[in-house]
């Protein structure tokens, strides 16, 4: 079963069971979905569609972080209960141990040696960690096993 159809079924499975609150998460999610869809006109592929969903959870971080320092921890609570239904949709992150695992792998396929060498080395790790590492700890991790 493919992302969409998963979000689509997950839908209908809130409306039947009156969960409003994870109902307007999934509208939310299909709904950037199908704008992408309609503006690319191309039907997204899970890969894409991961895409758009970690875009959203970014949106939201960073949303929370700024109600945070506004004092509105009403509309924090809002984002995070967004951010963790898109996450259920997310694959499970991986843990920094195995991120360089593949940033090693990638440096020996390479032949990386510097910092000059960080745009090839990202090139190579994003489509292989998507949606399961933060691109900036990679990014950070990168630039410290280059470092030294």
């Amino acid at each position: 079963m493919t992302l969409k159809q998963q979000l689509t079924d997950d839908m209908k499975a809130a409306m039947k069971g009156g969960d409003k609150d994870r109902l307007g998460v999934i509208r939310l999610v299909l709904a950037a979905i199908k704008q992408r869809e309609v503006d690319e006109r191309i039907e997204l592929d899970d890969a894409a569609v991961l895409a758009v969903l970690e875009k959203m959870v970014k949106q939201r971080r960073d949303s929370v972080s700024q109600y945070e320092a506004a004092a509105r921890e009403d509309l924090a609570a809002v984002e995070r209960y967004e951010i963790g239904v898109i996450d259920a949709y997310l694959p499970a992150k991986l843990d920094e141990s195995a991120i360089l695992a593949h940033i090693d792998a990638a440096i020996a396929s390479t032949g990386a040696t510097g910092p000059a060498d960080m745009g090839k080395l990202m090139g190579v790790l994003k489509p292989a960690l998507a949606g399961q590492a933060d691109m900036g700890q990679v990014s950070a991790l990168i630039r410290k096993r280059l470092a030294g």
